[in-house]
This record gives structure tokens, sequence and C-alpha cells, in this order.
């Protein structure tokens, strides 16, 4: 999943791609590099990020859809937002997926909107708000209380009538550094919970601190490594903003896999 931020004040990128035209070409850029999914949003969500109106949203995010769907792109358009009324008008302008960082806090719109229109539907764990999800955050027990979650929101999205739901431990969102690092090491306990997967880390700030790498688009070696390191486990959706680097390391990774197959050929015979 390519990242294309059509915000001002995102951690990353923002301002990058706040015009539309500069948005569709990045996205049609991430395309041509190996994006298997679009991921569009129109307000950042990072610590402390203030919120935005509904209209500035859709201002932002929808000519964006309509010019990659005019450009012919036909590849799976996902829409991050929190927003019932944005995430409808997306879905009318040509995305197919609802990405809910808030993990259905707000209710149960979303899921009814991504049931309605045959839309998948991302349920994100976090903990609080932008402006409050990094003050202190405390968990007992935060596999288990974070699977607990996850499963109940998405118990919510079936009884809703959702067909397809991926669910996000949202790395960062309501987590400390060692939080981070104690949920991507049990990424094996989430892949049992019976949903695709979806992981976040991407340039992300506890990559950061753990490496003291100021600058997020110096993160860009760091993720994928790391997201190589936990190529044992799988994830069916990496959500990053580095898609070109991502897509060598599949080609890297599916030519060892080949290989690994024609050596059990060689010893069968």
């Amino acid at each position: 999943m390519g990242i294309i931020n059509v915000t001002p004040d995102s951690f990353s990128d923002g301002g990058l791609h706040l015009q539309a035209d500069a948005a569709i070409n990045h996205a049609l850029l991430l395309a041509s590099q190996g994006a298997d999914i679009l991921d569009i949003g129109g307000e950042s969500t990072r610590p402390g990020a203030v919120s935005i109106s509904t209209t500035e949203e859709l201002s932002r995010v929808i000519p964006v859809i309509q010019g990659i769907r005019d450009a012919g792109c036909e590849l799976p358009i996902s829409i991050d937002t929190i927003k019932p009324e944005v995430a409808r008008k997306a879905i009318e302008a040509g995305a197919t997926i609802i990405n809910d960082i808030s993990g259905l806090a707000l209710g149960p719109e979303l899921a009814l909107i991504a049931a309605e229109h045959n839309a998948s539907l991302i349920i994100m764990h976090s903990k609080g708000t932008p402006q409050t999800m990094q003050i202190n955050p405390y968990y007992q027990d935060i596999v288990q209380e974070i699977s607990s979650f996850l499963v109940e929101k998405a118990h919510i999205a079936k009884e809703c009538g959702v067909k397809d739901i991926i669910l996000d431990i949202g790395i960062c969102f309501g987590k400390t550094v060692d939080h981070n690092w104690q949920l991507l090491s049990s990424l094996s306990t989430f892949a049992t919970l019976g949903y695709p997967l979806m992981l976040g880390i991407s340039r992300k700030s506890f990559i950061g601190k753990s490496l003291h790498i100021d600058t997020p688009v110096d993160r860009d070696i760091s993720t994928a490594l790391l997201h190589a390191m936990l190529l044992n486990t799988k994830m069916h959706i990496l959500r990053v903003h580095n898609v070109n680097l991502m897509s060598q390391m599949r080609v890297l990774y599916s030519l060892l896999e080949q290989n690994r197959d024609k050596k059990g050929e060689n010893y069968d015979e």
C-alpha cells in the first residue's frame, strides 16, 4: 500500500502533495513502482495533529481520487479517514477500501458504509486521539488488550455486514517505543486472530528514536530492513512511503523462495 498524504502537516511528507495534481502524479508514480493499493489521506493523524472540517478533508481527497481514476489507474484505492461523509463520498468517487484509524471508536457508521458499498474495512487500534494518544500511554498486557480490541471491533463490523475486514495493530498510535517493539515481536499472535493484517511502520518515530535518525525520509532503509526481518510472519498489507524500495525487497524475496523450491526439487531427484 503506497501512501499519498494530501496534507500540509503529515509527519513525513506534509505539504509535498497538498495540491491535487501533485498528489495524483505521486499516486501514479507509486503505481508504476509496484504499489498494489493506493492510500489517500486528507487529514494528518500524527501525534498532536489538529482535526480539520469534513468540508476541508473532502476538498483535498475527492479531486485526487477522481484524478487517479480519470488517469486510468484501476488499483484499489483506500480512503484514510474517520469521517463517515468523507468515506461515503470517497467510495462514490472510486475508492474501494475504508482505512479507519479510530477502530470504529466513533460508532459503527463506517462499517455500515463499507457494508452498503461492499467495500473493505481496515480497523486499526489507537489509544485516544492524535491530540492525546502519546500522553503516557499505558497497558497492563498490550498484546492481549489490542487483540481483544481488534476482535471485538471486527465482530461489530461483521454484524454490520462487512465481508472483507483487515486489522492493524496501530504502531505508534498511543504506544511508547517499547510498546511498539513488544507488538512487532508478537506479530505471530495477531496472525492467529483470523483476519488479514496490515502493518504500518514506515518512517515512524520509534525507528528514528531507536536508531537516532531524526529525519523521517532517512528512515526508509531502516523501514525496509525491519520489514525484511519480519517476513517470517505473514502480513497481508505493508503500508509504506517508499514503494520502490519495498518492491525491490519483494523481488529479492521472491527470487530466494523460487530457488528454495528448486533446491527441494533437486533433492527429490
